[in-house]
């Protein structure tokens, strides 16, 4: 691209650290809830 401004890649850095943290904890919140179901909502 002709053009692009490389002066912004620190602020893209952060943002992106930012969506992998959200990823991270969103995975593990699933990962959770789904465990916890599968403990108390299976009768045996």
């Amino acid at each position: 691209m002709a053009g692009h401004d490389t002066s912004n890649f620190a602020e893209h850095e952060r943002t992106y650290e930012g969506f992998l943290t959200l990823l991270r904890w969103g995975t593990g919140s699933i990962v959770a809830v789904l465990a916890l179901m599968a403990i108390f909502l299976v009768r045996h």
